[in-house]
């Protein structure tokens, strides 16, 4: 039985099978945001691994590597360009970018610098050993570009994938809150920019709901953050003695 668990199409069917599921209830429960697909993907994800392990008398750890190769690497593989699309209402949108872009890019690097040793010295301040730590630094990109830069630092991509997947969700859920608190609403082109920053794919597509300036620039956010957090957080790590 244990050899089925190797081939490609289990990984893929259970994929689908628990992200369909958080559709779906997410559909039911009429936005709620503890019903986001991504996030009830995840958790089931989790709880099916740990069943099927008890059921067939094995661990979920050789269950889950049975999962991943090379079936749910399949999955994976679609992120890249699936971030890639985010191009397309950036380009939609591309005038405002041409008018402001040194602004975007000025505020985007800086906050992200900043950003990187504040969750260093917080995941300090709370007791996370090394590899904790390295593994929440890569957390401002989205999970494509998050998980293999966190495995070059000696993180654990399992809590980096976490850390991603529950910034999105927060961002969705308190995304609206955020904006008032901050007066971010007066300024179209600084809701898109927290949005994308923050909550990634999933706060992107909050921002779309705002319209389209919002959209495009939590495009160019999640492109921008990728590209700084992959240039900057090895130097930072090595800086940081991780």
């Amino acid at each position: 039985m244990t050899e089925a668990l190797s081939q490609p199409l289990f990984g893929i069917f259970l994929s689908l099978a628990v992200f369909l599921i958080g559709q779906w209830l997410f559909k039911v429960g009429k936005g709620f945001f503890l019903f986001q697909p991504l996030f009830v993907g995840m958790v089931l994800g989790i709880i099916m691994l740990v069943i099927i392990g008890h059921l067939l008398h094995t661990s979920t750890i050789e269950v889950y590597t049975k999962y991943y190769k090379p079936g749910g690497d399949i999955v994976f593989w679609f992120l890249t360009p699936a971030t890639i699309a985010f191009a397309i209402p950036l380009y939609k949108r591309n005038d405002i970018v041409k008018k402001y872009w040194f602004e975007i890019l000025l505020s985007l690097i800086i906050g992200s610098i900043i950003s990187l040793f504040l969750i260093y010295y917080v995941a300090k301040g709370l007791g996370l050993d090394r590899t904790s730590i390295a593994a929440m630094l890569p957390q401002a990109a989205t999970t494509a570009i998050a998980l293999p830069i966190s495995t070059a630092i000696g993180g654990n991509a399992s809590i980096t994938a976490m850390a991603v997947i529950l910034n999105a969700v927060i961002i969705y859920a308190l995304g609206d809150w955020l904006i008032k608190i901050f007066h971010l609403n007066q300024s179209e082109i600084g809701a898109g920019l927290g949005l994308g920053t923050a909550g990634h794919t999933i706060g992107s597509a909050k921002a779309l709901e705002l319209g389209s300036v919002q959209g495009s620039m939590a495009s160019i956010a999640v492109v921008i953050i990728g590209v700084v957090v992959d240039l900057v957080v090895p130097s930072v790590a090595r800086i940081l003695g991780l």
